[in-house]
Order: C-alpha cells, then structure tokens, then sequence
C-alpha cells in the first residue's frame, strides 16, 4: 500500500499528463514529484527540444514526416516548469540555463528574468493600469484584496477606540464594526467560490505559453545565413481560460493544441475546446479532485468562509447588539473560530503545495509567499474569537488586536496574489529554482 501511495504523487495518469501532446515538450520523468505520497503529483520538469538538421546551421524546412529521416531533436538552454498552482493561474514558468558553446545551435534567446527590476515594476504598473476582468484568477485575487481591505476597516473600528478613546464615535464598533464584517465576510464567500470554480477548471492537458521564431543572421566571413532562434511570449501559445476576454466563466472558443511546433513550417492545429465546468463529475472528483492538494485547499477555504460568514450576519447592529451571552457566543464567536481554522488550513495547504516536500519550505515561489500570509491571517481571525469568548479588558483587547494583525496579513497575500495572477509567463535563471 506505501508504494501505491508514493507511486501516485511520481506520477501523472495518463488522461492528466500535462503538455503529453507537446512536440517539443519531454517529460523528466525522475522530476515529477508531489510533496505528499498519496495526493497527485504538483510539480514537473519538461526538456524542450528543437530539430536539428546534419547541416546545423540552418533548419530543415521539410514537414514533420520527413523529419524524422533527415533530421534529430536536440535539447535547447530552456526549460519548462509546470506546478499545479501555475497551471490553475493560467501561468508558464520557464527555466534558463546557460548557452551552449558545444553546441551554440540548440541555444535559444529568453526573455528577460521576471526577477529583474524593470519586469518587477513593469508587473506592479500592470496591478494599477490593467484590469483583466475576464480572468478568474486575476478576479479572485482582487476580490479578496477588497474583502481584506474592508477587514481592516472593520479593525479598526473596534481596536483604535481601544487604542486612542479619543478617535471613539457614537456606535463606532456596533455599527462600522457590525457593517464592514458583514460585507468583508461576503466578500470573502464570493471569492472562495471562484477560487473553487478555478480549481475544478483547471487546465487538463497545460500549455507551453511561448513559442520560438528563427531568424536568419549573416555573419561577414561566412558563406551562408546562421540561423538564430528566438523564444517569446506569445498568445497563441496559452489555452488556458484567461485568453477568453468574452465571459468570466469560459474558455477561449478556439485555442492552439501545438503552439510550439518543431518546424517553422509545421502550422498550428485550432480546435474547440470544452465548456466551463461548474460541478465536476462525481468519478473525476473521487479520482482526481479529492487526491488534489490546490482543490482540496480551495475546498477548506469555502467552508470556511460559509461558516465564517454567519457571523458576519450576526454581527450587523440590530442582531449582535440583542444577543444573549450565550447565543454570542454560539452562532458570533463559534463561526469564526471554526472559519478560522479552514482559513488556517487553506493557507498551509497552498503552502505545501508549492514545496517539493511538505516540509521544506519554498520561498522563491510567490504561491508559497500568498499561503505563509493567508496561514497568518487565519491564526489573526482564529484568535480573535478565542479571546472574545473573555469579557475582561486585557482579553477584549486582544481579540481586537488580532483582528487587526491578521487582517493586514491576509491584505499582503491577496497583493502579492493580485501580482502573480498578472505575472503570467516568469523566467527564471536554473540557479534561483
């Protein structure tokens, strides 16, 4: 059973193997990996190869049939790196290595390193200048960066009269307190849902997201044009759900099944695509979704966020301000203390699953970054009830406290979400993976 078990998060099944119908695409099978053995696999390698011909300074120009006679696949300086939380964010990761001397003909020119500090404040401009409403992922970051910023309203409304009585206003908590946790929790509940319909839609067969041209250069001294290759990000490259600027909830209504041919010859194939899925099978959920650590991740967060919101309804002035000690305590601090520990959950699973093991962390990836925050966040909103349960000064203080901290952490994660959701297409040097 241990080796089934570890068997599952080393490999793909067969109808789930990203990119298996890429030309260009080989899988590293010894780099697939999962950091929990019995859940699927969340990360994988791919080695791009381009064709060579026994002339190696120029293509062959021939159809891919003839290939296969006159010419070889030979491995190139890039490499692609598919994670399941990319693959959902409608993402493309690449990896650079360094140029071949051996061989300068496999060597390709990269965009430039998404580290790099004009690519940082390019994206940070896009945070405040773009607004891609047809994506789902960039939707559900910016949803939760709104419902953060109302929870730190709600903050402090009822920990700065704690802080500074001086700043107090008639029915400040009750009343701005009571309304911006009732919007800040439907808020939440309505980017849990589309956090839900991103995991069940994500990308079955994953894309590739650039595609190289050649070009021909002619160096003086040499007979004949050298050719020189070219990767660029390109949107015929991506079929994931964000290149559909019709609708929110659909897919591009023709995408490219092999954007990246072997041969510049060798056209793109269009064909039609499935349908947005609202509710997945219930035997794809038995064999798939369920050993999924994004959905699972999702799944926590939902529930947590629909318990989490009757709170918020019992928090609007007329309701809280009626309730028994006992009933406060059962349908007020209750809900949040059990929403908060899905909020808990949530953020650690979206943790490990950008790690290579569940217990090494991963701090060069954004996605581990927006789950440390959000697991954060959850302690901030979980506390606040533990300690509301109290009706002591110190402990009221406390509770209000950790409302505030938490609230500015789960602020963090949805910004730094909000910039990965724009961030589609990061290169990345072999030495910062």
């Amino acid at each position: 059973m241990a080796s089934l078990r570890t068997h599952r998060s080393r490999q793909f099944a067969d109808d789930r193997e990203p990119l298996r119908n890429s030309n260009t695409l080989r899988i590293v099978q010894s780099r697939v990996r999962g950091p929990v053995a019995f859940l699927n696999p969340t990360q994988a390698h791919y080695e791009h190869k381009i064709a060579i011909s026994p002339n190696r300074d120029r293509p062959s120009t021939t159809d891919l049939i003839p290939l296969a006679e006159s010419s070889t696949l030979s491995t190139t300086n890039i490499e692609y790196r598919w994670t399941a939380r990319d693959n959902r964010k409608g993402r493309h990761t690449l990896i650079t290595r360094p140029l071949s001397v051996e061989h300068p003909e496999t060597n390709i020119s990269t965009p430039r390193s998404t580290t790099n500090w004009r690519s940082i404040l390019h994206t940070l401009w896009l945070m405040i200048t773009f607004y891609p409403v047809w994506d789902v992922s960039w939707c559900v970051a910016s949803i939760f960066t709104l419902g953060s910023v109302l929870w730190v309203i709600n903050s402090l409304f009822v920990f700065l009269p704690l802080i500074r009585p001086s700043s107090t206003f008639h029915d400040e908590a009750l009343v701005g307190g009571g309304i911006t946790a009732f919007i800040g929790a439907t808020i939440f509940e309505v980017g849990s849902i589309l956090l839900m319909l991103e995991a069940i839609n994500e990308h079955r067969e994953g894309c590739f997201g650039f595609a190289v041209e050649s070009t021909y250069d002619v160096y003086a001294g040499r007979a004949e044009a050298v050719m020189t290759s070219h990767l660029r990000i390109t949107p015929h490259g991506c079929t994931h759900h964000h290149q559909n600027k019709k609708n929110l909830v659909g897919k591009p209504d023709r995408v490219t099944r092999n954007a990246t041919p072997v041969l510049p010859s060798a056209k793109p194939q269009l064909v039609k695509t499935g349908s947005w899925v609202w509710c997945p099978p219930w035997n794809q959920l038995k064999t798939h979704y369920l050993h999924e650590l994004g959905f699972i991740a999702s799944l926590s967060q939902l529930l947590g966020a629909t318990i989490f919101w009757v709170s918020g309804v019992t928090a609007l002035p007329g309701i809280y301000n009626v309730l028994s000690p006992g009933l406060s305590d059962g349908i007020y601090w209750t809900p949040q203390v059990v929403g908060g520990a899905g909020f808990i959950l949530s953020g650690w699973l979206f943790m490990v699953e950008t790690q290579k093991y569940w217990w090494l962390p991963a701090p060069t990836v954004l996605g581990w970054h927006i789950g440390a925050w959000n697991l954060i966040g959850g302690i901030g909103f979980t506390l606040c009830p533990v300690f509301g349960y109290g009706t002591s000064s110190w402990v009221q203080y406390q509770a209000s406290c950790s409302t505030f901290w938490g609230s500015w952490a789960f602020l963090i994660g949805s910004l730094i979400q909000l910039y990965e959701s724009l961030d589609k297409t990061p290169v990345k040097t072999a030495s910062s993976v």
